[in-house]
């Protein structure tokens, strides 16, 4: 597959609404599987693995268990961080951070059909990316969150405005979204957006995206 056939395929899965998360110790005492298999009869096409506190051996398990779960549902599967899991289990794709192994150097090791998305908190990481050839990033924080420690700074709803109007990739909003704010989310150019607590932990999955989605159609 040449790159603009590869670039041209990856991009197509971000076309949907929710981006889920996973983020065990907000959810309510259920395990990753069971709130995964939640979230697919939700509806949600993207699920990316997200535990900073776990061993390598317990992510590389549940991973190697999502994966099949996903695959078995036609959802794509995305691995944080982890490029040496995401390999082992044939993730569909990887998820970085500003600090985490180069974009470049991530492409020596992976398959080129494996997406590649990057977190940016402002312009010039948004530009960065562009030049860099991922196929997707995240922005934000849109809000104050408890799910990630040492936020970087960004200007929020006014850098997802900039980056709807001025950056061609896709892009997925994040950071303390959640049902309240959402609409003001959409109106400052968001398109899919990522969430973690908000929907992991709802005791009623299923009626908490229903009704973010309810949000999302009338506005």
């Amino acid at each position: 597959m040449d790159n603009f056939k590869r670039i041209a395929a990856n991009r197509c899965f971000l076309d949907t609404d929710i981006y889920g998360i996973t983020g065990e110790k907000f959810s309510l005492g259920r395990d990753n599987f069971q709130v995964v298999k939640e979230m697919i009869a939700a509806g949600i096409k993207i699920i990316q693995y997200r535990e900073k506190d776990k061993s390598k051996l317990e992510k590389f398990n549940e991973c190697k268990a999502l994966r099949e779960l996903t695959r078995k549902n036609g959802v794509t599967f995305i691995v944080n961080d982890d490029v040496d899991i995401a390999l082992a289990v044939k993730a569909d794709g990887i998820h970085l951070g500003q600090e985490d192994i180069p974009v470049g150097e991530v492409k020596k090791i992976i398959p080129g059909n494996m997406i590649i998305g990057l977190s940016t908190h402002n312009k010039e990481q948004a530009r960065e990316a562009v030049q860099e050839g991922v196929d997707y990033i995240g922005v934000g924080p849109m809000f104050k969150t408890t799910t990630k420690k040492n936020l970087e700074k960004s200007e929020g709803l006014n850098y997802l405005k900039w980056v709807s109007e001025n950056i061609a990739i896709p892009h997925v909003a994040i950071g303390g979204i959640n049902e309240s704010n959402i609409r003001q989310v959409k109106e400052h150019g968001g398109k899919c957006f990522a969430m973690i607590s908000e929907i992991v932990g709802s005791k009623d999955i299923k009626g908490k995206v229903n009704s973010i989605r309810k949000i999302l159609s009338s506005s």
